[in-house]
């Protein structure tokens, strides 16, 4: 598999209303990359437009892990969720900078593009997946209109592209990465940069919730109704 250019983090693949081959089948899929696993979750129902949700999983984890975490609540809401393996223990930008992920994904993504309708795209991670997720959808703000930060450690977005809307909710009992360093200074620092910025701290540890997951959802997509 080709990999971007050193450093850049940006992505091609531009999911959109009316893909050009056969439809992706209601339930999850695996992505035959030749690479790390990428699966896709999509709704059942029509052919309609809707919006995907990309999801990146914590350091150690997995596809399947974030299908685990997000999948239930996103597939109720009609939400596609689109996840991928890191190849090493964590994604690429902690381990040495942009390159392999971001490949890997940005295939996955135009796999997905070729066989879902897609109305929106959002990024999401959890722990060093959301700080993934916040630094490369900082650099993608043209395709990800919305950022989902599940206890991000920090931001390092190698350009800023657009202005996706951010979420991030951190527990007060994080021991793994301390909020006061951690979701307070993220969501501080973007805001302070002119980012449209929601900040929900919990009574809680180092975790995902199907309430947290709504509470993204709703925020991206609006109260269901």
């Amino acid at each position: 598999m080709a990999l971007p250019a050193a450093g850049i983090g940006r992505l091609d693949a531009r999911p959109g209303p009316q893909p050009a081959g056969p439809p992706l089948p209601p339930g999850t899929t695996t992505l035959d990359l030749g690479g790390p696993e990428a699966l896709v979750a999509v709704p059942a129902g029509g052919g309609e437009p809707r919006p995907l949700l990309v999801f990146c999983h914590g350091a150690g984890g997995t596809a399947h892990q974030s299908l685990a975490a997000v999948g239930e609540v996103a597939l109720a809401r009609g939400v596609a969720v689109l996840a991928t393996s890191s190849a090493a223990a964590t994604w690429d930008l902690l381990t040495g900078g942009l390159g392999r992920d971001v490949a890997v994904l940005d295939a996955a993504l135009d796999r997905v593009a070729s066989g879902t309708a897609v109305s929106r795209v959002a990024l999401g991670g959890f722990s060093d997946g959301a700080s993934y997720a916040l630094s490369l959808g900082l650099a993608n703000g043209d395709l990800f209109d919305a950022l989902l930060a599940f206890s991000p450690g920090f931001t390092a977005p190698p350009g800023r592209t657009g202005r996706p809307r951010v979420w991030i909710a951190h527990g007060t009992g994080d021991r793994v990465l301390p909020v006061d360093r951690c979701g307070r200074r993220v969501s501080g620092d973007l805001a302070a940069a002119g980012y449209d910025v929601t900040y929900d701290e919990f009574d809680g540890g180092h975790v995902v919730t199907p309430a947290l997951v709504t509470a993204a959802l709703d925020t991206w997509l609006g109260p269901p109704g």
